[in-house]
């Protein structure tokens, strides 16, 4: 099948595995098939770094990025289970700050082909799409 842009040069190209390479995305592949997920998951650097990874003074709050990483996981399984069948879903989920200060923030969940065309999944604020 012929599209109007096969003829098109290519400008720039940015791959998921130089985004992991880069930082940009952090591979969670293998703590999300512990939670049920089958295919490759990546976190934007942005919501991982400053909501998954627990903020300095919560290590006695029993936060972990273990902990909170399946947090995100759980949320983002109930988000895709209420919006099936879409590859775009916004969500909620409530973060604990500080102690006895949650934020709640909005979480974008994309289904989309991968390097080799394959079905990933990146989780990632909205504004980091």
């Amino acid at each position: 099948m012929s599209n109007d842009f096969n003829d098109w040069p290519i400008i720039y190209c940015y791959s998921r595995k130089q985004a992991i390479e880069d930082g940009v995305l952090i591979d969670v592949t293998q703590k999300a098939k512990q939670a049920g997920f089958k295919i490759p998951v990546a976190i934007g650097d942005n919501l991982f770094n400053q909501y998954v990874t627990p903020p300095h003074g919560l290590e006695g709050e029993g936060q972990s990025v273990e902990g909170r990483l399946h947090d995100l996981f759980m949320m983002t399984q109930a988000a895709a289970h209420t919006h099936r069948g879409e590859i775009r879903i916004i969500f909620d989920v409530l973060f604990l700050m500080k102690p006895g200060r949650s934020e709640r923030i909005t979480v974008l969940a994309v289904i989309g082909p991968g390097d080799e065309g394959e079905p990933v999944l990146t989780i990632c604020l909205p504004e980091d799409e």
